[in-house]
């Protein structure tokens, strides 16, 4: 059994399932580089005094929130390029899903930090004149961003763990990497499943945990 451990240094194993957990944090990051910029407008509008705005932004949220990532997958990379048209590469579909979700999540986060800032800030903000845009850029945001910043880390470490799902649409990320490896020796090393699997988990846990910790580290010095 322990000599089944041998699969990963055959050939390139190890460096493949390094390179496939690189796709997975490279679809996360650019999603949530995108779900900033989109969350952040979100949030901002679902904060409006606009009715239909909020009613729009909150009809958004149900649907991702409602609508599992592995439908708005498919739907995204077979329906919508089908429909359309469109040669979408599996990556750009992948990041295109979890924009959308990153941007519902962090959007009602913005939300809720902005409605918790405290009501005389804008009261002050008035007084000195500060309306518009420039009070969500000088008191609002600077102050929201304090609450957000370890939620945004926790949405971090939900999409790096999420793109796991991404294989299904075949994208070669750590998982459908393990899944090769396993398949390509299976009848060499039989229980090489178990160690392969055990080295997925290592590694996700070595790129999460440090982002949970940092999250934590946040909260509890800025509560």
């Amino acid at each position: 059994m322990f000599s089944d451990l041998e699969v990963l240094t055959q050939g390139n194993n190890f460096a493949r399932l390094l390179g496939g957990l690189g796709v997975s944090i490279q679809i996360a990051l650019a999603s949530m580089a995108l779900s900033i910029v989109f969350g952040t407008m979100m949030g901002v509008a679902m904060a409006s005094k606009s009715k239909a705005l909020r009613a729009v932004t909150q009809a958004y949220l149900q649907f991702v929130r409602i609508m599992p990532q592995l439908v708005l997958l498919f739907l995204v990379y077979f329906d919508a390029t089908r429909a359309w048209g469109l040669n979408l590469d599996a990556r750009l579909a992948a990041i295109i899903v979890f924009t959308l979700w990153g941007t519902a999540e962090l959007g009602d986060l913005v939300r809720a930090a902005i409605e918790s800032v405290p009501r005389h800030q804008y009261l002050s903000a008035a007084a000195l004149g500060i309306e518009g845009r420039a009070l969500y850029r000088h008191v609002v945001l600077p102050q929201a961003l304090r609450g957000l910043v370890p939620a945004t880390i926790n949405l971090t470490n939900r999409m790096i763990m999420t793109t796991s799902l991404v294989a299904l649409i075949g994208v070669v990320e750590v998982l459908k990497v393990a899944q090769q490896i396993i398949d390509a020796n299976r009848f060499d090393y039989p229980s090489a499943a178990l160690w392969i699997y055990g080295v997925v988990f290592l590694l996700y846990f070595l790129v999460c945990f440090p982002i949970s910790l940092a999250a934590r580290k946040l909260e509890e010095r800025w509560s």
